[in-house]
């Protein structure tokens, strides 16, 4: 179980599966306690979910399915949506845009792409936020943001593009072997044939001076060929997709990988840091 919400402010999509839940579990003549046990959760947890105390899980929403959807796929489809709910506001149309993108290109400045992170980077990257989370709706974020790793290898296979600045390597979030082991997934995803992980040294020119001083980006390409670039900061997210704008954007995430070490450079120096 994820998120604590009330029922009055949950979605009208949590409402709906909660009471398709609730629903099929009395016509199939089943308690929580024992529904819960035969999908490996709680009792408690069943109630949440009928009760819009808590959001399923993908892997709940699957077992439910199992038991209580009878082939017609109805809870699984529900869940699609609902699963939107464990994403901040902000964040839910970049998501959907993501998942069935062509090609995904990101400029990342402070801390590694979420697409990129371990489970304990994110967990340590969700617990410095402020105003501070409960520990329910840090781990809600992490299994989300785990979930969005399925892009990697989804079919058809999207091409994937991470521009980082070293900083962010340098950065340590959480335990130094945290880091370390966020640093090697890092080079893992490298190694993939439709990832490309390039990174702009501190030492860069002179002055270490280039085209993405201005912050981090996301560029997307949908399945119809629309180009879209999506700009987030501070609980605050724009998506745009004016032609003009996101052509001049596009050409200076151009810029910004043509002044970044090549791929094979870029491993080697996140390589190197894995082992000091």
């Amino acid at each position: 179980m994820t998120r604590a919400v009330r029922k009055e402010t949950a979605s009208a999509t949590g409402q709906y599966f909660a009471e398709m839940v609730r629903t099929l579990r009395e016509q199939a003549g089943l308690t929580q306690d024992e529904l819960g046990k035969r999908i490996n959760y709680t009792g408690a947890a069943i109630s949440n979910v009928e009760n819009c105390k808590g959001l399923p899980s993908e892997k709940m929403i699957a077992g439910l399915e199992e038991v209580l959807g009878a082939g017609t796929g109805l809870l699984q489809m529900a869940g699609k949506y609902l699963v939107l709910d464990r994403y901040p506001p902000y964040f839910k149309d970049y998501v959907v845009l993501e998942a069935a993108a062509r090609n995904v290109s990101s400029y990342q400045t402070m801390v590694i792409d979420g697409l990129f992170q371990t489970q304990a980077y994110a967990r340590a990257v969700l617990r410095c936020g402020f105003p501070p989370l409960s520990e329910e709706e840090v781990e809600q974020l992490v299994e989300a943001r785990m979930d969005r790793k399925a892009l990697f290898d989804r079919k058809p296979i999207p091409l994937i593009e991470l521009v980082l600045e070293e900083s962010a390597l340098l950065r340590q979030v959480g335990p130094k072997e945290v880091m370390r082991a966020q640093l090697a997934h890092l080079a893992e995803c490298a190694d993939r044939r439709n990832v490309t992980v390039q990174v702009i040294p501190l030492s860069r020119g002179a002055r270490g001076e280039h085209a993405g001083l201005d912050g981090p980006m996301k560029l997307i390409e949908t399945p119809e060929h629309h180009h879209l670039v999506y700009l987030e900061s501070q609980r605050k997210s724009l998506l745009i997709s004016d032609p003009e704008e996101v052509s001049a954007l596009a050409t200076r995430y151009a810029m910004i990988r043509a002044q970044a070490l090549g791929p094979d450079e870029s491993l080697e120096l996140i390589k190197r840091l894995v082992g000091e």
